[in-house]
Parts: C-alpha cells; structure tokens; sequence
C-alpha cells in the first residue's frame, strides 16, 4: 500500500534528538503511507512518545528530516503541523474537564474555526460515538476513562486529519473500552483517515495494524507487516509472554 504518486505521507529520515545531553531518538526512519494504520510499539524509555512529539513540532530534531506529503515540517510549529492535516490524541486524553462535551469538540475546530464545515464534522463524531451526542452538554471531567478517550478521539477529528497520530490510547481504559476503542479506530481508518499509534498493548495494536516498528532505547530493532510481528519470536517472547 502506497500514498498517491508513491511518495509516503509521513516519513521519517535518519531522525536524532535529544534532551539536553540524553541522546533519545538515535537515527529513526519511519514510513507512513497514506491509508495505513502503522504501530510503533516498544517499552517504557523506548523513545515512542518522543517521536509522536517529534511530527508534531513540540521536539525539534537535533538531525535528519520529518516530512509530510514531501514537504519538511520539522521546523514547523504545531498549529502549523495541525492546520496541515496532522492531528494528536494525547497520551492521558487530556481533555477540557471543565468544559462540556461540546465545547471540547469546539476546541478541536480551533485550527479551523473560519472554515465551513462544523455540522459535517460533528455528525461524523456523534456517528461514530453516540454516547457523546448523548453527553453533548455534560461536563467532560464527569465522564469515565473510555468515554474521555472517546472525546479526546473525537476533537482531534474534528480538525478534519488526513493522519491522527494516537499515543497509548489503550491506558488505563478497562479491557471493555480497549477493544471499542480499537474497533472505533479500524472504522476511522476504513473511513479514509491513515492512523500512526504509539501504544504498548502489543496484541490489540497489532491486530488492527498494517505494519510496525519496534522501537527499543531510541532505534528501530524490527519492522514488518503486523502478521510478521505477531509470528516474531522475539516479539513473542518480549511482549506477548510466549514463545
């Protein structure tokens, strides 16, 4: 599966960063085709959350090129990166807890709030999560986990992504709300929107991936099709408890 005219959406080259004197991200690349759901998976200090950070502009590389639809946007800032179709889901959700539903769904509009388009958007998250039409105007700090990761999905929707880059949504949701969750990302995909997910729940990120990568202290040690991942012995042993 290729982007159109063969170029990737995303890509990484040769990527270093570092924080401070901490050399985190060790000569990364990364391909995201347009599409895709593509899984970086590693363990704690593996450089996983520092990359999600390095596309969208809060970690400047030290060296190499991040590039979306050919262009570089390494130096960009963030709501530049945004305003281009790139739209995050943070690690924790980190939705408005004072602010309603709605609102927080406004704040996802913000890059794009004087262009049309709002009631297309908004249907589109009230299709795919009716629980929020239903909370429209509850506050979102009242809500559960899995209904916030809901939300947190939804206003980064709600910019109209081309790619959404998710970090670790399976935390701390309880096994019921992993698997909608995840099931509600695949159909997000299949609606057209290409998906790069950090997450360390191995089995449900590979079960509804393309591809991956595995990052371990800063550098990419495995990358394959999702099936060649779940079937590698080193994978199995790490990360699935079997061998």
């Amino acid at each position: 599966m290729s982007s159109r005219n063969g170029t990737p959406l995303l890509r990484f080259t040769d990527v270093h960063t570092y924080y401070g004197a901490l050399h985190v991200l060790k000569g990364v690349s990364y391909e995201i085709n347009e599409g895709e759901i593509v899984s970086l998976l590693g363990g704690n200090a593996s450089g996983k959350s520092t990359t999600l950070k390095t596309v969208l502009g809060l970690v400047r590389p030290t060296e190499g090129t991040v590039t979306y639809r050919g262009e570089p946007i390494h130096a960009l800032r963030t709501s530049e990166i945004v305003r281009r179709g790139i739209a995050p889901v943070p690690e924790g959700r980190r939705v408005f807890p004072k602010m309603t539903v709605l609102e927080n769904l406004e704040m996802g509009r913000y890059t794009r709030r004087h262009e049309p388009g709002w009631d297309e958007e908004l249907d589109r998250v009230f299709g795919l999560f009716p629980v929020l039409r239903e909370r429209r105007h509850q506050l979102a700090g009242t809500m559960s986990g899995g209904e916030q990761q809901m939300l947190a999905i939804g206003r980064a929707l709600m910019t109209r992504p081309a790619l959404l880059c998710m970090d670790e949504p399976s935390m701390g949701l309880s096994p019921g709300y992993v698997e909608q969750v995840f099931d509600i990302i695949k159909t997000i995909n299949e609606q057209g929107t290409t998906i790069f997910v950090v997450e360390q729940n191995v089995n449900m990120a590979l079960s509804i991936a393309h591809r991956g990568y595995v990052l371990q202290m800063g550098e990419v040690v495995l990358t394959g099709t999702a099936q060649e991942l779940l079937e590698n012995p080193l994978i199995q042993k790490a990360y699935l408890g079997t061998a």
